[in-house]
């Protein structure tokens, strides 16, 4: 989470970048930047925001998977062999393979 201590201005951030840079490796959190009092930019530390990617991957996986088995739950399932005459079907352009 952002906190409000966390937002500065634009020109802050490039007048003192090195205490920034430091402080966003330190602590890995967000801070906001803005230009003329509104938000405008976030910068993190790229291993926080590796961090973050990897998260979101994981939680889109879990998502996925979730689906999946609530789709076999469901019944919503096909044999491979109609699995491959679907895809076979898709592959096809006016009568001849794409």
């Amino acid at each position: 989470m952002i906190q409000p201590t966390r937002i500065n201005p634009l020109t802050a951030f490039k007048r003192k970048t090195p205490e920034f840079v430091k402080r966003l490796k330190r602590t890995g959190l967000p801070e906001v930047l803005t230009i003329e009092g509104r938000g405008e930019l976030v910068v993190q530390d790229a291993a926080a925001y590796q961090r973050l990617l990897d998260l979101v991957d994981r939680a889109e996986a879990i998502l996925g998977i979730r689906r999946g088995l609530e789709d076999a739950r469901e019944g919503r399932t096909m044999t491979i062999d109609e699995f491959g005459s679907r895809l076979r079907g898709r592959t096809k352009t006016n009568g001849k393979r794409a």
